[in-house]
């Protein structure tokens, strides 16, 4: 019983990456997806953050520091890209003018990923 239970958790983390990473291993994704979707550029940092409820993730562009929330860590690690470039092409882009979506929708998911994230979004609040 213990190694089937061992298997479906490893199963399931390894289909959420974002459950168990660090902010070093958030550090190294956004490196691999800046190379190949958003040009090679770099964040100052990038943390996971608890204070975020109503955003997925924030950029701050004078320190090009990215925080994404902590909710991110339960979803489909194609979904945690998409967030992640999204947060990559504000540090080209600071708006979201027609060129900074033609950049973040390098990553062939986004539009799927925004779907995603509206739909999840809406399971995560409570009933009133």
């Amino acid at each position: 019983r213990g190694a089937l239970l061992y298997w479906r958790v490893r199963g399931t983390l390894a289909k959420r990456p974002g459950a168990t990473s660090s902010d070093e291993a958030l550090v190294t994704r956004a490196a691999d997806l800046a190379d190949r979707y958003v040009d090679g550029v770099r964040p100052g940092g990038i943390r996971w953050v608890t204070n975020q409820e109503k955003r997925w993730g924030s950029c701050s562009t004078d320190s090009a520091e990215i925080r994404l929330s902590h909710r991110l860590q339960a979803v489909p690690g194609w979904v945690l890209d998409a967030a992640i470039v999204h947060e990559l092409a504000h540090l080209v882009h600071p708006d979201h003018s027609p060129r900074f979506h033609a950049l973040a929708n390098r990553y062939p998911r986004q539009k799927e990923a925004a779907l995603f994230l509206e739909g999840y979004s809406l399971g995560l609040r409570s009933p009133s």
